[in-house]
């Protein structure tokens, strides 16, 4: 099968890295001060990939389903870790993240396989958890990012909102839909394109694989499915959880650091 797929071997991996080279040199003759990053990123990539098809292989081959949840477990620390970075200046905005991504990841996941709608095999359920978590972490990151922006442009008048007696809540209920809003915008044009503009990850895979296009479209469209509900769970929960670290016990607003 690898053979028909005309797989690259480590030489045509190797040879990748023209285009490397290439994207470096544009960096560097544009001054644009990224060549070095580039090159780490590049580097980082290939490292990364390696270990973790190592790791994978072993995962697939000796742990079956609990040995893949744990991966995805992982997953979401690591997740948590990136998104809550996002949000700067919010008090535990790691933690808010983490469960964010944590309760979208679970939720859509636990889903798919309790209803059958995947197999529970690791090679199943390690790249369809790494999508899903994936898509639960740029929605975290920017519904916190947009939060944290918020909290301290519209400072007055949150606490304005405050002093006229309604509940910390009330008074940043307009931000924390704001905040959703964003985070799920380019969810939402993303899934309305599919197809259209380009052939989405899944979908490519099995067609490269030799499955029938329409049986490959099955499953995009249950990932696609998927990812808008991570995407709107993830981004829900971290805004939830985040709103309530903003205010202290006597409904303060408390200061978002810089």
């Amino acid at each position: 099968m690898t053979d028909e797929l005309s797989v690259p071997d480590w030489t045509g991996v190797s040879a990748s890295l023209l285009l490397v080279g290439l994207a470096a040199l544009i960096a560097y003759r544009q001054r644009l001060n990224l060549t070095r990053e580039l090159l780490i990123a590049a580097a980082r990539a290939g490292v990364q990939l390696v270990a973790v098809g190592a790791i994978l292989l072993i995962l697939f081959r000796h742990t079956g389903l609990p040995g893949a949840l744990g991966w995805v477990v992982l997953m979401v620390v690591i997740a948590g870790f990136v998104a809550g970075r996002r949000g700067a200046g919010l008090p535990h905005a790691r933690r808010s993240a983490t469960l964010g991504v944590a309760f979208g990841s679970a939720v859509t996941l636990g889903a798919l396989i309790l209803l059958g709608v995947i197999s529970t095999h690791a090679r199943v359920v390690v790249p369809v958890g790494g999508m899903i978590v994936s898509s639960a972490m740029q929605a975290t990151g920017i519904a916190l990012r947009r939060l944290t922006e918020d909290a301290r442009r519209n400072r007055d008048a949150v606490e304005a909102r405050l002093a006229l007696g309604l509940s910390a809540h009330e008074s940043f209920l307009p931000y924390r839909r704001s905040a959703l809003r964003t985070a799920l915008i380019p969810a939402i044009d993303s899934t309305k394109v599919v197809g259209l503009i380009s052939l989405p990850g899944a979908m490519t895979g099995l067609i490269l694989a030799g499955v029938d296009p329409l049986t490959a479209i099955r499953y995009q469209i249950v990932v696609m499915y998927m990812l808008l509900a991570a995407t709107t769970l993830a981004a829900l929960a971290a805004t939830r959880v985040a709103e309530r670290t903003l205010f202290d016990p006597a409904q303060r607003l408390v200061p978002v650091a810089e």
